[in-house]
């Protein structure tokens, strides 16, 4: 990793604790569901932070404006297949596949765009649609911490909290699906030339 920017080494972090934060994900346990937490919280922090960085001294790379967004597209897509498997949660796979579904469609654009020599950076709609689902997984992921203590430690009146709480993960990745599946058109809409110059040159 010798002669790696501070904000490179921070992304590939985040793609080095995906499959760290799926794995614990998977135990099901609430030791292994905190750290996932903490996990989870530490790869959005960086994040923010390379972003940061890369802005304040002007380390903006043609490889950090396309596998950033890329790690925050596994980090998510990997959050929300994890919650499909967890059924008190409610969360339909449908949902899962059509956040999955923008994420790399909009990952195909840009490698298009990159063969045409162009740079498609993320907007603004883009960038308040990873800033929701992040927000979303977060809150979930408290959630079912805060489920599995409640039951180990057999809290009286428990339920009633239960089925308020268990009901808002289905609500929260609704919403930001429709987030996401918005960003997606507006993204493809705003770069439509891009797809046309493809399809032109395979003719």
């Amino acid at each position: 990793m010798t002669g790696m920017t501070i904000a490179t080494k921070l992304t590939l972090l985040r793609v080095i604790l995906i499959p760290v934060f799926v794995v614990l994900m998977f135990i099901n346990n609430l030791w292994t569901w905190i750290l996932s937490l903490i996990i989870f919280i530490i790869a959005a922090l960086t994040d923010a932070f390379d972003g940061f960085l890369a802005r304040k001294f002007n380390d903006v790379s043609k490889f950090g404006i396309f596998f950033d967004p890329l790690a925050d597209k596994l980090l998510i897509s990997s959050a929300f297949i994890t919650f499909v498997g967890l059924p008190e949660l409610g969360i339909p796979a449908w949902m899962v596949v059509l956040i999955i579904s923008r994420e790399f469609i909009i990952t195909g654009l840009r490698l298009i765009a990159m063969s045409q020599g162009k740079v498609v950076s993320a907007d603004l709609i883009g960038k308040f649609k990873t800033t929701s689902q992040i927000i979303v997984i977060i809150i979930i992921l408290v959630i079912i911490v805060f489920h599995s203590f409640s039951k180990s430690q057999g809290y009286e009146n428990y339920s009633r909290i239960a089925l308020i709480l268990l009901k808002l993960p289905f609500w929260l990745t609704l919403s930001v699906s429709l987030v996401t599946a918005y960003s997606g058109i507006s993204y493809i809409y705003r770069h439509r030339d891009i797809i046309k110059l493809e399809f032109n040159n395979k003719k």
